[in-house]
């Protein structure tokens, strides 16, 4: 069994890494549907006018 370690950080660098870590579930949600469309072919070609 490894040893434990301690590590000391300020309560800003400690937010900001607990910030970094969320998880935006309602994107995650959108990006399965996305892939899900994909995959079942249902998408549209968007063509570019000029």
């Amino acid at each position: 069994m490894a040893a434990t370690e301690t590590v000391t950080i300020s309560r800003a660098e400690y937010e900001h890494m607990k910030e970094m870590a969320e998880v935006d579930h309602e994107l995650v949600d959108k990006l399965k549907r996305s892939l899900e469309d994909i995959k079942h072919g249902r998408i549209m070609e968007i063509k570019k006018y000029a």
